[in-house]
């Protein structure tokens, strides 16, 4: 598997002085803070600050107030619902999606390193292939998804996805006999009434239908990452919709009921709250090459390689602060204190190469790792990776 370039999530590890860094995820924290662009990358008059239309808790127990602006951090409690606070709009119109409309739709939790997230999928085929916007996934070290038409819960795993585009595909675990979303064949178009349904807040409960209108097709918007990182999602469906964090992967349907989008982002900081969602023929090309096994581009397939230590960040090499328990690192007899020197053989003298090393593995290879301990003896020891989180 190809190797992107790592991002890394802090964690606030209890029982460790200093911060530290997970290695080997190459995952980046939820995508926040974003700004509409036109299509020459200037920003548009009246542009608002945009958020992702995920949910997520840490795990200070702190819930920061999604109406607030500017929207950095949009956390909601699983089960609290979506407040939107004094910037709300008079056209919140949703309610209850039916039966009907909830057909094919999924509610997915995803645990993180450092708390959890909430977000929708679409179900593709009846033995429990999903596809939802990556940002729902990144991070996760496991994956919850709960049928909404029967109730039932499954686990899943990643299979691959698009990180750029927003789209990734999970694999329910002993599913079958599920009902799939039915996929529009015609493109939407301005103008066009469509029916945005998600779980509004990331609460768990019943799915929520939001009516609009599609208002614009072709836009531009860039992310700006907690990292500091920034992306460009581009041609998106913009709606006259209300939608929220938690409405993420859900469905835009068009007046037959057949998905003609998936939602991805929306508005905060304004009256007027508006949706935007990828057009569904950009989801099914992306889908149709992780099921082809087609790697290359922006397409990654599975888990990459997780050793299992954090890192001090006040050092400028890679010492460890943490060793995660039952991963590779604590089968080596790496040790808080000990400072990582190479892997396979290659020298690794910052963190920044480390991750860099063992995120070009996938999960499940054998790779050797030296290291000097805190008393200042070399060892070494060949382990066999774990799964990283979703990156």
């Amino acid at each position: 598997m190809t190797s992107p370039t790592p991002r890394t999530r802090t964690l606030a590890a209890a029982g460790v002085a200093a911060s530290v860094l997970l290695v080997g995820t190459g995952a980046a924290t939820t995508a926040v803070a974003m700004q509409v662009l036109d299509r020459g990358g200037a920003t548009s008059a009246g542009s608002a600050t945009l958020i992702p239309s995920t949910t997520s808790q840490d795990d200070s127990g702190v819930v920061p107030d999604p109406g607030s602006v500017p929207q950095l951090s949009p956390y909601t409690r699983r089960g609290q619902g979506f407040d939107p606070g004094t910037g709300s709009t008079s056209d919140e119109t949703t309610s209850d999606a039916t039966a009907e409309q909830s057909a094919g739709i999924v509610e997915i939790t995803s645990t993180l390193a450092n708390g959890t997230g909430a977000g929708t999928g679409l179900v593709l085929d009846q033995d429990g292939t999903i596809v939802t916007n990556h940002h729902v996934v990144e991070g996760a070290t496991s994956l919850e998804v709960t049928d909404v038409s029967t109730g039932r819960t499954y686990a899943a795993r990643y299979v691959g996805g698009d990180a750029v585009a927003d789209v990734a595909v999970i694999q329910l675990e002993d599913a079958s006999g599920l009902t799939p979303v039915d996929l529009s064949g015609d493109a939407a178009q301005v103008g066009d009434t469509i029916t945005s349904v998600g779980d509004a807040g990331g609460d768990g409960g019943a799915l929520t239908a939001a009516p609009g209108t599609v208002s614009a097709l072709g836009q531009d918007i860039t992310v700006q990452a907690t990292d500091g990182s920034s992306a460009e999602l581009t041609d998106l469906i913009r709606m006259d919709a209300y939608v929220v964090p938690g409405d993420s992967g859900g469905a835009v349907l068009d007046g037959d009921g057949e998905v003609v989008g998936m939602n991805v982002a929306a508005s905060s900081g304004s009256r007027q709250v508006t949706g935007y969602a990828i057009p569904i023929a950009t989801v099914s090309s992306i889908v149709d090459r992780i099921d082809a096994g087609d790697e290359g581009g922006d397409v990654e397939l599975g888990y990459h390689g997780y050793l299992g230590v954090g890192l001090a960040t006040s050092a400028s090499t890679p010492l460890v602060a943490q060793v995660i328990d039952g991963t590779a690192a604590q089968d080596a007899g790496i040790t808080a204190g000990d400072t990582i020197t190479a892997v396979d053989g290659t020298s690794v003298r910052t963190a920044q190469a480390l991750q860099e090393a063992v995120a070009a593995h996938d999960a499940g290879d054998r790779v050797t790792i030296t290291w000097t301990t805190a008393s200042g003896g070399t060892r070494s020891a060949t382990v066999t990776l774990g799964e990283g989180p979703v990156s």
